[in-house]
């Protein structure tokens, strides 16, 4: 265990609806900082699932090693992915429909960077949305009334994550009053131009970090308001033939429409410096990728 610094929104710093970009810093609140324990999961893994705590850790080493071909990702990675969840996620797996993914890269060229902000990628409108803009309109209808989630699977690529890993929090620790809904802004398409964000980073222009102007609210996040509560983990040094499943929704977790008691909702979040990270250690380098995952 070690003790780190780790990045909340500040419940006072704005009016109206919170909002942030998807490229960049801008964003409409401040964060504060919170210092608070964080325990690796090493040696542990089997105590935490996507059912109980909302994470998972498995080893499932990769075909891809280099990541910079975009079309070779959605060919070959997105298959690997699928197969990977239908074999570990518990639960039968009816569908999996693979949507976007993100690279990040911690250098200053990188257009997407480690995000040092506790939240969660999806509201429960959000995962609806999702559904229905990847899947035809009646097909959609139809999934939603059954079990559906939102997984995130995340890998270091390269190196090891040991420059800002990802920490997440148990969702057990967490309380629904925990979460605020937030815009999730998008650089606005060229008309003609289709509506796939994917490998479409461009690096920001920091004269524009604070202005919604070019921009458009396409998806709504969670920010997470601090407490002393959340339990913190990661995976010490974790390696590119390893992955992490962060739930994002489930349509079965407690509280949902079809909440079953003690099913994980959903996993906050962030990238955070760890103080034990050697000087020498390279820039983190990862790629996640975003699951509907529709269950029997």
């Amino acid at each position: 265990m070690t003790t780190a610094v780790f990045k909340y929104i500040d419940p006072t710093s704005y009016t109206g609806k919170p909002w942030g970009k998807v490229d960049g810093p801008g964003k409409s609140f401040k964060l504060k900082d919170h210092t608070l324990p964080v325990t690796s999961l090493r040696g542990q893994e089997a105590n935490f699932s996507t059912e109980n705590s909302g994470f998972a850790v498995y080893t499932s080493p990769a075909t891809e090693k280099l990541f910079t071909d975009d079309a070779a990702i959605r060919k070959g990675y997105y298959a690997e992915v699928e197969a990977m969840l239908r074999e570990r996620l518990p639960g039968k797996v009816k569908k999996v429909v693979i949507f976007d993914h993100t690279i990040r890269r911690r250098n200053k060229d990188a257009p997407r960077q480690p995000v040092q902000q506790v939240h969660v990628d999806q509201t429960p409108g959000a995962a609806e949305a999702r559904v229905r803009r990847h899947l035809p309109a009646e097909e959609a209808e139809e999934l939603l009334k059954g079990r559906y989630a939102i997984i995130n699977v995340w890998r270091p690529i390269e190196n090891p994550a040991s420059d800002f890993p990802l920490a997440v929090i148990d969702w057990r620790s967490t309380e629904p009053g925990d979460f605020i809904k937030t815009d999730l802004m998008y650089p606005g398409r060229t008309p003609g131009e289709d509506d796939d964000d994917r490998g479409k980073e461009r690096v920001p222009d920091e004269k524009t970090w604070f202005s919604t102007e070019g921009y458009v609210a396409k998806g709504e996040t969670f920010a997470v308001a601090p407490s002393e509560r959340h339990r913190f983990y990661y995976v010490k040094d974790m390696r590119p033939e390893e992955v992490m499943l962060l739930k994002c929704f489930d349509s079965a977790g407690e509280g949902e429409s079809l909440g079953r008691k003690g099913l994980a909702v959903r996993t906050p979040h962030t990238a955070f410096f760890d103080p034990q990270t050697p000087e020498s250690a390279p820039g983190r380098q990862s790629i996640e990728v975003r699951c509907l995952v529709f269950y029997e």
